[in-house]
């Protein structure tokens, strides 16, 4: 299931598009002393240099499958204009990171859709406790539903065949649960990757780098690469009902039409990433299972990892899934892992995100070992990345990092300035004041001095 994995420093729950059978699913601000919540502006998605071979072998494995690998008899979308409505008690960022999502699907993906107060939208967004949302999926922060717009009427209905995505054969109403009880960003996270599975691919894929459709959670708002996957997905030139053997005679040509630079890239065919490897590191990184649980689950996917010779971003994430495993109880060989993770990273295309989340790790190896200039360089070579793919929990952190390497440094001027900067982002990607202060006490304990003084 959907984002319930744990690529870096928070755990969220799991996001996909739900059935009866098999539910598909993602896991309040006060008056603060600290600085003004920061939030982002001006959208920068990556151009995509993707094989058109490659896209329409995604796009048909994306929108005719279910995660659990069941295949879908015929192809759903919206017909016609679509409207999304908010319902609830909302976070005050919710609406305002709607709209900016709501432009990026009409400009970037050429969709007709628009916010409405109406009561029979085709989509809406209902915030609602994260204790609600449980009740129904245990392991999910939020989740999208077919032919419903309210959780009573999800209630009434989950056990039917008329919430079965199995059994749709055209989209004209459905309901995303979001929480509204979570930090602002894991808010905004659901917003992308909910209303873009209520709009399009039903499936997700490890074999994508650099996508939301894909379970190892390192992009968090939908990517150029998905822009064009729902351009394609409400091109003319399909429709609703048919099957995978007419989307498969139509696809190339909407990409040879909407992508012709990919026309003339070489395909990189990546291999299927097999149902035992996915969960391997479902167990190792999702909720419930126990250290030495998690420690056997990750070893088994590196174990298959190496078995099926790969050597792209699946094999990177691995290692990293194995360094997270390790580090609080064998350090020095969770550092190896990690390093092991980045190379492989550095060999793929389109993984320059995977490669910040790594930085931030051998970062805080650099601060606890007193080298300062080291983490001043990972940091340095990263923050502009996590502010391009907006994501401020992580912009946050390694402007910590970097806070703390420069009063090591000796420049406590700029450290304070840096940590004052971070704060603004850490509002968004962590939310409550309690959780801005324990990430900042969690990083100061990296650094020496701060343990030499024994101020922490």
């Amino acid at each position: 299931m959907r984002r319930f994995l744990l690529p870096l420093y928070l755990l969220l729950g799991a996001c996909m598009p739900v059935s009866h059978s098999e539910p598909a699913t993602r896991a309040a601000f006060v008056d603060s002393s600290l600085p003004a919540i920061k939030v982002f502006s001006v959208p920068r998605p990556q151009p995509v240099r993707v094989a058109n071979v490659d896209l329409s072998r995604d796009f048909v494995d994306l929108a005719l499958e279910l995660e659990s690998g069941r295949k879908l008899d015929v192809f759903t979308r919206f017909e016609g204009p679509i409207t999304v409505r908010l319902i609830g008690n909302l976070q005050p960022t919710v609406p305002s990171d709607l709209d900016r999502l709501l432009h990026r699907l009409r400009s970037e993906a050429g969709i007709d859709i628009r916010a409405t107060s109406a009561s029979d939208a085709s989509i809406t967004i209902n915030a609602v406790s994260r204790e609600e949302i449980q009740r129904f999926l245990p392991q999910a922060a939020c989740f999208v539903v077919p032919n419903v717009s309210t959780l009573s009427e999800y209630r009434q209905s989950r056990r039917s065949n008329r919430v079965n995505w199995g059994k749709i054969t055209s989209r004209t109403r459905l309901a995303i649960f979001l929480p509204n009880d979570s930090s602002p960003q894991e808010a905004r996270d659901c917003l992308h990757e909910e209303l873009a599975q209520a709009l399009g691919p039903l499936n997700d894929l490890y074999r994508l780098p650099d996508s939301v459709f894909n379970d190892d959670n390192v992009h968090t708002v939908l990517t150029g690469y998905d822009m064009l996957i729902l351009r394609a997905y409400y091109d003319p030139a399909l429709r609703n009902g048919m099957t995978r053997a007419e989307v498969l005679n139509r696809i190339p040509g909407i990409f040879a039409r909407l992508n012709p630079a990919g026309e003339f890239l070489t395909p990189r065919r990546p291999a299927r990433t097999p149902r035992p490897w996915i969960e391997a590191i479902q167990t190792a990184l999702g909720p419930g299972a126990s250290p030495i649980a998690r420690r056997a689950a990750a070893t088994e996917a590196l174990s298959i990892a190496s078995a099926m010779g790969w050597e792209d971003h699946r094999r990177g994430f691995t290692h990293y899934a194995m360094g997270r495993i390790l580090q609080s109880s064998d350090a020095e060989t969770a550092r190896v892992h990690f390093l092991q993770a980045d190379r492989f990273f550095a060999r793929s295309p389109n993984t320059e995100l995977h490669r910040a989340y790594v930085a931030s790790q051998l970062a805080a190896y650099a601060l606890t070992e007193n080298n300062p200039d080291t983490a001043i360089h990972l940091t340095g070579l990263s923050i502009d990345l996590a502010a391009r793919h907006e994501n401020a929990a992580l912009l946050a952190t390694l402007l910590m990092l970097r806070a703390e390497a420069l009063d090591l440094a000796g420049r406590a001027s700029a450290g304070g300035q840096t940590r004052l900067d971070s704060l603004g982002w850490a509002r968004y990607g962590f939310g409550s004041d309690w959780s801005v202060r324990a990430k900042l006490r969690e990083i100061a304990t990296l650094n020496p001095l701060n343990r030499a003084r024994g101020s922490l």
